[in-house]
C-alpha cells in the first residue's frame, strides 16, 4: 500500500471528527521551543509534557482571583463551585472511568514515583518464601530505582542473600527490541513460588510498546503474587481496564496525555478488598472526609484509595487536569483512541516509505538512517521510537536539526527519537510536515557526513604523497 499523500492527509483532516479540540489547545512557536522558523511548532512530544489548554488559563485565572479576593476561605466558599478542600471531587468520576474503575479505588494525590513508594508500603509484604519483585530490567529509573530500594527495607525478615536477589529483571529477546508476552509468562512460571510482586509499565516509556496486561495478570494471580502498573504513558492514550485485568494496584502522572502541567500531580488506583495486612502510611487527607476538618487524634481512614492519601491536594495542577477530563468526557475517549490509531498508522507509513528507513531485521550500510522499535498496532500508543543508526553522536545532531525546523520530539541518549501526535492537538496535516523535516535532517546529516568521508579521503591522499 503506498504512502499517504498530502492531499489524503488533507481529507482525513477534514473528515476528522475530533478536529475541533485542536483549537481548544494553544500551541507553541517554532522559535521559543529553538527553532529558526516564525509561526507554531510541530509539537510531537505530549507523551513527554502535553500542551496549555485554553480552558485550564481560564480555570487557573479564576482560581488566582479567588487566592486573591477569598484568601483561605477559598477552601470552603468558591464562587466557581470548586472549594480547595474538595477540589479532587470533580476529577475523580473522570478519571475512575478513563482507568476503567470504580470511583472508590481511586485516588488523585502526591507524585508518581511518591505513589510507587506508598503502595509498595502496603502491599509489598515479603517473606522468607515469597519476596520477589518481577520488574523490566529497562524500567523507567524511577520505577528501578523505588522497587529496588524496598527489599533492603526488609532485612528483618530477608537475607542479605535474598535482599540482592529479590529483583527478577525482564529483558527482551536477544536482538529484539520489546518484551513478548510469553516470555514475561514463562518467567513467572519459572519462579512462582517466589515472586511477591509483579510491577509493569502499562505502555513502556522508551519503545511505546503496549503490554498485554490481561493474561499477565491472571498469571500473577494464579501464582500467588500481586501485579501493579505504572500507567504514566497510558492513561489518556490507550485504553486501560484495571477492574477487567484485575490489576490490583496501579500509578501514574497526569502532565503528559492529561496536559496538567510541569511535574503536575499524579494519581493512584487500589483494588477494591486488596489487603493491605495493617501497614499503610496515614496522613491527614486519608483520613474520612466527614471528621477530618475535626482534628481528632484518631486515624480513621476514608474507605477505598482515598484512604491512602496523605496531604492535601494540590490545587494549581488539579485544575488544569479538570480542563483536559471535561474535553475527553465531551470528545469520547473510543473516538479519541480511534483517532490516535489512524494517526500513528499514518506516521508509520510515512516513515516506512523514506529511503532512511531500515526495516527489521535488514542489514544495513546507511551512512545515517532510523529503525522503529515500537510494535505494530494493537500493540502501542500514539508514540513511535525511532532508533537513529549513523555515526557516532548522530542522534543529538539530527534531533537538533529537527528542532531547528520546528519538529519538537523527544530525545532519549543515546540513539532514540520519540515521536507522538496526540489526539487533542495534533493533525494528520501535521504528520506529513513531521516526516518532511525529520526526512531533511536526515539528508543534511548524510551530506555532512559524506563530505567529512571525502575531507578525509584528501587527507590520506596527501599524506601519502608526501611519504
Amino acid at each position: 500500500m503506498s504512502p499517504p499523500s498530502r492531499e489524503d492527509l488533507a481529507r482525513l483532516d477534514a473528515e476528522d471528527p475530533l478536529a475541533w479540540t485542536r483549537a481548544e489547545f494553544e500551541i507553541p512557536s517554532a522559535k521559543a521551543c529553538g527553532g529558526d522558523k516564525e509561526g507554531e511548532a510541530v509539537y510531537f512530544c505530549g507523551n513527554s509534557l502535553g500542551l496549555l489548554s485554553k480552558q485550564a488559563r481560564r480555570h487557573m485565572l479564576e482560581e488566582l482571583d479567588v487566592w486573591s479576593t477569598s484568601s483561605v476561605t477559598g477552601h470552603f466558599s468558591h464562587p466557581h463551585n470548586r472549594p480547595w478542600k474538595h477540589v479532587d471531587a470533580p476529577l475523580t468520576p473522570s478519571l475512575a472511568k478513563l482507568v476503567g474503575a470504580k470511583e472508590e479505588e481511586v485516588a488523585h494525590s502526591s507524585t508518581l514515583t511518591s505513589n510507587l513508594h506508598n503502595l509498595f508500603t502496603s502491599f509489598y509484604r515479603p517473606t522468607k518464601n515469597r519476596w520477589k519483585i518481577v520488574i523490566e530490567k529497562g524500567s523507567f529509573p524511577s520505577d528501578w530505582y523505588a522497587v529496588h530500594s524496598h527489599p533492603k527495607l526488609h532485612d528483618a525478615v530477608l537475607s542479605q542473600k535474598q535482599i540482592d536477589e529479590a529483583i527478577i529483571p525482564l529483558s527482551p529477546r536477544p536482538g529484539e527490541d520489546t518484551l513478548r508476552t510469553e516470555d514475561i509468562l514463562k518467567v513467572l512460571e519459572e519462579n512462582r513460588e517466589t515472586i511477591a510482586i509483579v510491577w509493569l509499565p502499562l505502555v513502556q516509556y522508551y519503545t511505546g510498546q503496549l503490554l498485554d496486561i490481561g493474561p499477565l495478570a491472571a498469571k500473577s494471580h494464579e501464582i500467588g503474587a500481586l501485579i501493579g502498573l505504572d500507567m504514566a504513558h497510558g492513561i489518556g492514550n490507550v485504553q486501560c481496564r484495571l477492574n477487567e485485568w484485575d490489576v490490583d494496584f496501579a500509578v501514574w502522572c497526569t502532565y503528559k496525555y492529561l496536559n496538567a502541567g510541569p511535574a503536575a500531580i499524579g494519581g493512584f488506583y487500589i483494588r477494591s478488598g486488596l489487603d493491605d495486612g495493617g501497614r499503610r502510611l496515614a496522613g491527614w487527607w486519608g483520613n474520612d472526609s466527614a471528621t477530618r476538618f475535626q482534628m481528632e487524634p484518631t486515624f480513621r481512614p476514608t474507605p477505598g484509595a482515598k484512604g491512602y492519601q496523605h496531604s492535601c491536594t494540590p490545587v494549581f495542577s488539579s485544575i488544569p487536569l479538570l480542563a483536559t477530563l471535561q474535553l475527553i468526557d465531551k470528545a469520547g475517549f473510543d473516538t479519541m483512541r480511534e483517532k490516535g490509531i489512524r494517526l500513528t498508522n499514518t506516521l508509520e507509513s510515512l516513515l516506512q516509505s523514506s529511503r532512511f528507513y531500515i526495516p527489521p531485521g535488514t542489514a544495513t550500510d546507511h551512512t545515517v538512517g532510523f529503525k522503529i522499535l515500537t510494535p505494530p498496532a494493537p500493540w502501542r500508543g500514539t508514540q513511535l521510537s525511532l532508533f537513529i543508526v549513523g555515526s557516532e553522536g548522530v542522534m543529538p545532531r539530527v534531533f537538533s536539526r529537527c528542532i531547528a525546523q520546528g519538529l519538537v520530539g523527544d530525545e532519549r541518549h543515546p540513539s532514540v527519537i520519540r515521536l507522538s501526535p496526540v489526539v487533542l492537538y495534533n493533525t494528520f496535516e501535521e504528520v506529513g510536515r513531521a516526516v518532511d523535516i525529520l526526512e531533511k535532517a536526515l539528508e543534511d546529516e548524510e551530506v555532512e557526513g559524506l563530505a567529512s568521508k571525502v575531507k578525509e579521503m584528501d587527507r590520506d591522499a596527501l599524506g601519502s604523497g608526501e611519504a
